[in-house]
C-alpha cells in the first residue's frame, strides 16, 4: 500500500510561499498528505511565517529573496540550508526531485523562476500572472516545447480553463472574466481621490496580498488577467471581456460559437482552485463547502464603468500595443500602487502615474526575457521620477 501510495505522491515547491496563495497551498497540501509533499519553498522576507513553514512541512530547500532576512534566518539553525537572492528562487523553482512548482510569488520578481522552472520541464500552477504579462509569448512557447503543463490558479482563469477543458479554440466564441468591482463599486466617483489605502484595502469578498487587493479596487487586476488569458488560451483581445460580479459566486464564463455559455461557480475560496491546479486532471473530494443555490439570492452583472475603472482600459491598450509595453504596464502600476500604499499619492493617481509612463515608452519588440526586464526596469524608474515630481 505503501509503494502504490508513492507513485501517486506529487512533489511540490512554491515560490512564495508565506503570500495568501502560498499558504492556502499549504492548507491544501496539508488535507491531502497521502497526494502532496513539500519539497522547496522560497518567500521574499517574512521570515517569522517561513520558520514556522520550514518546521512544519519539512523543505528539503529553502530559499529567501532578501539577504538581510536570510541572514536571520540562518541564525536560528534550522535543519535545511537557506538560500538568497533570485538565484535561490530560481533553485527552488528547478529543483530535480519536484514535480510541479506553485507560481505566487506578487509582481515581476516572478518572471524569471517561473520561466526558469518551465525550462527546467517542470509543471506550473500559475498565480504569478505578472510572468505572462511580462513574457507571455516566451514563457508558452517555452512550455510547448518541453511538454510543460501551465496550470491557472487565478481563480478566473480557472474557471476558463475549466469551463473550455476538452474543447478546442475553434468552438469558443468569447472569454467572460468576473469581477467583483472592489470596495469602491458604489463609492462615489468624487470620493475616490481622497480613498486611503486603508479603504482601497477592504475587499468585499476575498482576502488577498495588499498589491493585488490594490489592483482589484482599480481593476488593473482584471486588466492584467485580460493579457494573462490572452496568452494562456490564445483568444484575441476582442474576445476577452470583463464584467462586474459583486456577489464572486461565478468565477468567470466561456461563450461558444453555438451562443451557449458555461459559468465556474463556488464559493469565493482560493483553495478550489488551487486544489484543481495540484491535482488536475483529477478532483479530490470535499475541497470546498457546497454552493447552496437556494441561498443565492442573486447574482448581479453590469459593465465597468471607465470613469470609475480606468486602469482596465490601459491593460487592454498595452495588449493591443504589445511588445514591450505590457511590461512597461505591469512596471508602473507596481511602482504607483507602492507609492499610494506609502501615502505618497493619491488613488486616482495611480492610473496617471501608469498612463503617463506609457505615453513616453517607445514599443520595441520582446524577443527575449531581457527585453522584458528592461522595459520593466525603465518603466520602474521612469514612474519614480514622475511620482517624485508630483
Amino acid at each position: 500500500m505503501a509503494t502504490e501510495k508513492a507513485k501517486h505522491l506529487k512533489r511540490i515547491s512554491i515560490l512564495g510561499s508565506t503570500g495568501s496563495i502560498g499558504k492556502n497551498t499549504l492548507k491544501v497540501i496539508s488535507r491531502y498528505p497521502d497526494r502532496f509533499r513539500v519539497v522547496g519553498i522560497a518567500a521574499g522576507s517574512n521570515i517569522q511565517v517561513l520558520e514556522s513553514q520550514i518546521l512544519t512541512y519539512r523543505p528539503e530547500v529553502v530559499a529567501v529573496f532578501d539577504e538581510p532576512a536570510a541572514a536571520r534566518l540562518r541564525k536560528k539553525n534550522l535543519p535545511v540550508e537557506i538560500l538568497t537572492g533570485e538565484k535561490g528562487l530560481i533553485e527552488v523553482a528547478t529543483l530535480k526531485q519536484a514535480d510541479m512548482i506553485v507560481s505566487a510569488i506578487v509582481g515581476s520578481a516572478g518572471l524569471m523562476p517561473t520561466f526558469a522552472a518551465v525550462k527546467a520541464g517542470k509543471d506550473v500552477a500559475l498565480a504569478t500572472k505578472e510572468a505572462l504579462v511580462m513574457a507571455g509569448e516566451m514563457i508558452m512557447a517555452e512550455a510547448l516545447k518541453r511538454g510543460v503543463k501551465i496550470i491557472p490558479v487565478d481563480s478566473e482563469h480557472s474557471a476558463v480553463f475549466q469551463c473550455i477543458n476538452g474543447r478546442v479554440r475553434e468552438e469558443i466564441q468569447k472569454i467572460i472574466l468576473t469581477a467583483s468591482g472592489g470596495p469602491f463599486l458604489r463609492k462615489k466617483l468624487s470620493e475616490l481621490k481622497k480613498a486611503a489605502p486603508e479603504d482601497a484595502l477592504r475587499h468585499p469578498n476575498w482576502f488577498m496580498g495588499k498589491k493585488i487587493t490594490i489592483d482589484s479596487a482599480t481593476l488593473m487586476n482584471k486588466g492584467l488577467e485580460v493579457i494573462e488569458a490572452h496568452h494562456l488560451f490564445g483568444m484575441p483581445v476582442h474576445k476577452i471581456d470583463v464584467v462586474l460580479h459583486p456577489q464572486s459566486i461565478i468565477h468567470s464564463m466561456v461563450e461558444f460559437i453555438d451562443g451557449s455559455v458555461m459559468a465556474q461557480m463556488s464559493v469565493p475560496d482560493m483553495k478550489g482552485p488551487i486544489c484543481y491546479a495540484l491535482s488536475y486532471p483529477q478532483r479530490f473530494k470535499k475541497v470546498l463547502p457546497s454552493l447552496n443555490m437556494s441561498k443565492v439570492r442573486g447574482l448581479t452583472f453590469e459593465k465597468p464603468d471607465k470613469k470609475r475603472y480606468p486602469c482596465l482600459g490601459l491593460a487592454y491598450e498595452a495588449l493591443k500595443a504589445g511588445g514591450t509595453m505590457p511590461s512597461v504596464l505591469n512596471a508602473a502600476n507596481e511602482v504607483a500602487v507602492e507609492a499610494f500604499l506609502n501615502k505618497k499619492i493619491f488613488f486616482t493617481e495611480i492610473y496617471n502615474i501608469v498612463a503617463l509612463t506609457m505615453q513616453k515608452h517607445k514599443v520595441s519588440k520582446c524577443v527575449n526575457i531581457d527585453d522584458a526586464l528592461k522595459a520593466s526596469e525603465w518603466a520602474k524608474e521612469k514612474a519614480k521620477n514622475l511620482i517624485s515630481k508630483n
